[in-house]
């Protein structure tokens, strides 16, 4: 015998709900500054910013979902989770983002190589820029070669968070 109550609803037709839509990009970066607050030790930076990469892809794979100014606020969350002088990820994140939209009103088309050299691009200039005001707040005289390793594994590791972040953006707007 079959459950009245459990009956079949069908997925055409339904639309996800718009938190889903609107909160899960904001969640899925606030979820990847928090990582860097894991306790781990090491004697040099080596965790990747994953708030950053996680918007960069977001940023890249839909272009439309947010404003300049979402790094902002996205950008004092990093900077409260991460320990860096409150501002930092602010500024960076938002003419991070000011510059990629620079971009793409330059670009007639856009491909997987060219998102990765932006993105390339904008992690140098987040993490040289975090050691500029580190260096201001701190006022110690940290080597750019410290964040090197941590710029080159980010880069690298750029291909698997955009990947991710597809993955959830296809349940994102699933109903």
């Amino acid at each position: 015998m079959i459950d009245p109550h459990l009956h079949h609803v069908p997925r055409l037709g339904r639309h996800p709900s718009r938190f889903r839509l609107e909160a899960t990009p904001i969640l899925t970066v606030l979820i990847g500054s928090a990582l860097t607050a894991l306790p781990l030790v090491a004697q040099s930076p080596v965790m990747p910013p994953f708030g950053l990469l996680i918007l960069l892809s977001w940023r890249l794979l839909r272009p439309e979902l947010w404003r300049a100014w979402i790094g902002v606020p996205l950008g004092l969350m990093d900077d409260m989770l991460s320990g860096q002088p409150i501002g930092s990820a602010m500024f960076l994140w938002t003419v991070t983002l000011i510059g990629i939209d620079a971009i793409e009103h330059r670009m007639v088309w856009r491909g997987y190589r060219q998102d990765w050299l932006i993105a390339t691009l904008a992690v140098i200039f987040c993490l040289s820029g975090g050691l500029f005001f580190a260096r201001i707040a701190g006022g110690g005289s940290v080597r750019f070669a410290l964040i090197a390793p941590q710029m080159i594994w980010t880069i690298l590791l750029f291909p698997f968070v955009v990947r991710q972040c597809a993955r959830v953006d296809r349940w994102r707007v699933m109903a």
